[in-house]
């Protein structure tokens, strides 16, 4: 697979993103306070390696690999508990709604910007590519705003 100049440019670029995405998910689950918390900043941690490696590939050459959806949406059978309640800890509420909410604003920016550069493509494979880490990219704002919603922090 030929890339242009552009479209090159413009992957890297994406990719460091996903790579920043990756670190700050990896510090937000060093530091969140619940371990429900933890565990979905480990989890989108992960689907942000996997998309800093999908782009790799793509400006190595290869074509782009999607995985299939699964059944049930992610979001949809996301449920989390409410772990804070009034009488817990409002300090340790206070630090991980503010991480939850840093995440948001970051994953608004990177799907802003998938969205804005997936027609400056003419593969319609790498467009496909670029549509499935957008969505997956909300999907984790939604996750995040559905833990939130639980425990009284939006």
């Amino acid at each position: 697979m030929i890339l242009t100049e552009q479209e090159n440019s413009i992957l890297k670029d994406l990719q460091t993103q996903e790579r920043v995405c990756m670190e700050h998910y990896n510090l937000c689950a060093s530091t969140a306070k619940d371990g429900c918390l933890k565990d979905l900043f480990t989890e989108i941690a992960k689907d942000e390696q996997e998309h800093f490696q999908s782009l790799g590939r793509v400006i190595n050459g290869e074509a782009p690999m999607i995985k299939p959806a699964p059944a049930a949406s992610r979001v949809d059978s996301y449920q989390p508990k409410a772990v804070y309640k009034d009488s817990s800890n409002q300090a340790d509420k206070q630090h991980d709604a503010l991480l939850c909410s840093d995440s948001i604003g970051n994953e608004k920016m990177v799907s802003a910007d998938y969205n804005t550069h997936v027609f400056k493509f003419g593969n319609g494979e790498i467009r496909k590519l670029l549509n499935h880490i957008q969505t997956e990219e909300q999907e984790h704002a939604e996750m995040i705003y559905k833990y939130k919603k639980a425990n009284s922090m939006a």
